[in-house]
């Protein structure tokens, strides 16, 4: 499993994530021929090597044919898309990162995401750099990415609706529960575009500092603006899960709750897991004027911790939600199915270091055929490790 991390130190734009994967290996002829597929034409794309203070980067370039620009709503790049004939995780991906940046556009405006019409992100060039971006993660293998805090720069930027600060407050919105800074004190202006906010926030599995990994490769991509004595390239670095497992960062949500019924607490909980939670739960608390309580808690990835907020804001009485970011080891995880005498079942296997370490049964699975077969739960399960058991030789 091939795992990225993208170092944001002087920020990121869509073409800098392009060249930065295409220098680390990337092949930009194979990135063309994926790119011809698209019903948009006008546009011809090439790779410049090129050193920025000292470090050899790759800069990719769309250039477009002089003419309209059209405004595209979001089902007409759904429609370039899936009309392109891409692999089934590219379009994936950069459906979601044009979905992830339609969802702040018309947060922004107050409209239908149907209703929003793309400016700057709709342009070809903006198109291209999304689904480059995404052709070249699957060219290297990149099954999960991770990214450093992302500068927000200072000043002010134009765009289509005048002068505005920075962030631009589409990128402010699609960066809500992503690790942010300020960005070195040269860099003035606007330091990680829509583009590559939308991107990361859409494909990345947390923010901050690198993961445990063995780096095999790493690649620089420039961009076209330059900050002085920095050099304004973008870095990924790209590898293998150190053999301690996998790691990633997701969000702690928790609010202190004295008001609510137990039935209430229990229909937030189902909701934030359906919301894409990784986990939620409440634990028994005593709080001011010794009131007996819950905390509510729930573990988000960074994409997703907006949604958790209004789930808890609006579904409960709390006033206040803390946050806080953690760092998860994890197991590699994958699930077999064995047959037993109650029919098949899934089990869920925990790997470490290329070793299974823990096998467990599916519990919905083992339910369900006690339910069936007339029998208690505990049978299904015990029936289910030892088909494990007796398939893997142990």
């Amino acid at each position: 499993m091939a795992i990225a991390y993208f170092d944001c130190f002087t920020g990121a734009a869509g073409d800098m994530i392009v060249g930065a994967l295409l220098a680390a290996g990337a092949d930009f002829e194979n990135l063309r021929t994926e790119l011809g597929k698209l019903k948009v034409g006008g546009f011809e794309i090439r790779s410049e090597t090129l050193s920025r203070r000292g470090i050899t980067c790759s800069q990719f370039c769309v250039d477009v044919q002089p003419g309209e620009k059209p405004h595209r709503h979001l089902s007409n790049i759904i429609e370039i898309i899936d009309s392109a004939g891409l692999a089934p995780r590219v379009a994936d991906r950069a459906k979601r990162a044009f979905n992830r940046l339609a969802e702040a556009e018309a947060k922004v405006h107050n409209i239908d995401i149907g209703k929003v019409h793309f400016h700057e992100v709709g342009a070809v060039d903006s198109i291209v750099d999304i689904i480059g971006s995404a052709i070249a993660m699957e060219q290297l293998g990149i099954d999960k990415v991770f990214c450093s805090p992302v500068p927000l720069g200072r000043g002010t930027v134009k765009c289509e609706h005048g002068i505005l600060p920075v962030p631009a407050p589409a990128t402010a919105e699609l960066l809500i529960g992503a690790e942010t800074c300020p960005g070195p004190a040269e860099c003035e202006g606007e330091l990680t575009t829509p583009t590559a906010a939308a991107f990361f926030t859409a494909l990345a599995d947390g923010f901050g500092q690198p993961p445990e990994m063995k780096i095999e490769t790493i690649g620089y991509g420039a961009g076209t603006r330059e900050f002085g004595p920095l050099p304004n390239v973008l870095r990924v670095l790209i590898g293998q899960p150190s053999q301690a497992g996998t790691a990633d960062t997701v969000i702690e949500l928790a609010a202190n709750i004295d008001d609510c019924t137990g039935e209430i607490l229990g229909a937030v909980i189902e909701k934030l897991i359906t919301a894409g939670c990784v986990d939620a739960w409440a634990t028994p608390a005593f709080t001011k004027k010794s009131r007996p309580a819950w905390m509510l808690s729930a573990l988000s990835s960074p994409a997703n911790v907006a949604e958790a907020e209004r789930i808890i804001f609006t579904e409960t009485t709390t006033l206040g939600i803390r946050k806080r970011q953690c760092s998860r080891a994890k197991l590699e995880r994958t699930i077999e199915t064995v047959e037993t005498s109650f029919g098949p079942i899934r089990i869920k296997l925990g790997i470490l270091a290329g070793r299974v370490v823990t096998a467990s049964p599916e519990f919905a699975d083992c339910q369900a055929a006690a339910e069936s077969h007339h029998v208690p739960i505990r049978e299904v399960i015990v029936d289910a490790q030892r088909a494990y058991s007796q398939r893997a030789g142990k």
